[in-house]
């Protein structure tokens, strides 16, 4: 079996138990109460866990202990999860040992608000890059999912995978996302872009874009200070797999999940097009000369 094959059957398998997730979440959202934050710092996204975040892992694991228990799995709730002693392997392998990683609510702050904008996000990572990644928005009733070197593809939730249409990004607007820890390149953005830092402009009220913007049109870019497996790269590679252009902060090429430590790439920038990688590598460059 194909290594496309095989990826494409994970995804199958358990699609239908994400719609299941998705369903619940948005059940819950209204209802939802935050469980003790966890220690993250100053970053207040970070910290906020929900009932919504430790289930929905459950039900994944399940479904991965019951149907694949020969895969690795890594969540973020890892610590909340009385699951994760019976999986193989919590880590990176060797090629073509698949790690399923998960982060059951991206956007947890977003949803603890109400905001329609968090995602389930689930990927099935080798040893060198992502083969796929799934990102459900239960509350915006879509899905995307990329498979690697197919091709990015979006849809209902009412939609199989096969039945999803090609992802083509192409009405962009001039906003630029800049993520935590990464305000300090705003000014030399404004000039061209609207830029929305993450930090600073959240607002508990009034829905701002959050990364996954890069998938709706909402956002022609973003710049952030590291690129967690289970959610900033995961995006990235769908869109990488779309068209777009993803390089570190310095503008190198990925390097290879193994070498990367933490569950995390380096920094990166995303970008709709050269014209845009070029300004916000430039604003890096201008930001790192005066260091």
């Amino acid at each position: 079996m194909s290594t496309t094959s095989t990826t494409r059957l994970i995804l199958e398998t358990l699609l239908p138990h994400l719609k299941v997730a998705a369903a619940y979440a948005h059940f819950l959202q209204p209802k939802i109460a935050a469980l003790p934050a966890k220690e993250q710092g100053n970053n207040f996204f970070s910290a906020a866990l929900t009932d919504a975040d430790v289930a929905i892992q459950n039900l994944v694991e399940v479904v991965l202990l019951g149907t694949f228990p020969e895969i690795g799995f890594y969540g973020e709730e890892y610590e909340s999860s009385n699951n994760t002693k019976y999986f193989c392997a919590t880590d990176l392998g060797s090629k073509g040992d698949y790690l399923v990683t998960l982060d059951p609510i991206d956007g947890t702050k977003f949803y603890l608000d109400g905001h329609s904008n968090y995602q389930i996000i689930l990927s099935i990572l080798n040893s060198d890059d992502f083969e796929a990644v799934i990102a459900i928005s239960p509350a915006q009733n879509v899905y995307f999912y990329a498979l690697r070197g197919e091709g990015a593809f979006q849809g209902t939730l009412e939609m199989s995978l096969e039945a999803c249409a090609p992802l083509h990004i192409t009405s962009a607007k001039p906003s630029i996302l800049l993520g935590w820890g990464m305000n300090a390149i705003a000014h030399l953005l404004k000039g061209q872009y609207k830029v929305i830092d993450i930090a600073t402009d959240y607002s508990s009220d009034i829905q701002i874009p959050n990364l996954n913007g890069i998938l709706s049109g909402d956002l022609s870019g973003a710049v952030i200070k590291s690129g967690k497996f289970i959610d900033s790269a995961a995006l990235a590679f769908i869109v990488r797999e779309a068209g777009w252009i993803v390089t570190t902060l310095d503008g190198s090429t990925l390097p290879p999940l193994h070498t990367c430590e933490n569950y995390t790439m380096p920094g990166l920038i995303i970008a709709a097009s050269e014209s845009v990688h070029q300004d916000l590598l430039k604003a890096m460059q201008s930001f790192r000369s005066v260091e």
